[in-house]
């Protein structure tokens, strides 16, 4: 079993975030250099860009950004839940990293898990 989770204050993903905005490095050289998964450092320079409207926002602008920000969190955590009772497996992921190809799906039957595009109950 793994260690415990590690647990970062706001300023060190600032901090760390503000390194890869900067692009002084790669996104690979930070993860390296402060021990994290270079999709962590990725993940904190996102929320980091959504977030800079917050900052010049004034007192009804923070409200709403605010809410929003609550809202997003509220339906991902549905999305989440949801997706996770359905077993659905991205075909284009597993296909692309064989095939070379990158791109998104053809179609969205990729996404429809098999018992569905069947028509039949799935058995258990």
């Amino acid at each position: 079993m793994a260690g415990k989770r590690r647990r970062f204050t706001a300023e060190f993903k600032a901090r760390v975030a503000l390194e890869a905005l900067r692009e002084r490095d790669s996104v690979q050289a930070i993860a390296r250099r402060h021990e994290l998964h270079p999709n962590q450092v990725s993940t904190w320079k996102r929320q980091l860009l959504e977030g800079l409207p917050e900052v010049f926002a004034g007192g009804a602008g923070r409200k709403l950004a605010k809410e929003h920000c609550k809202e997003q969190m509220k339906l991902s955590g549905l999305v989440a839940r949801n997706m996770s009772g359905l077993n659905i497996v991205p075909v284009e992921a597993s296909v692309a990293s064989r095939s070379g190809h990158d791109g998104p799906p053809h179609d969205d039957a990729s996404l429809v898990p098999p018992e569905a595009a069947s028509g039949r109950p799935r058995r258990s």
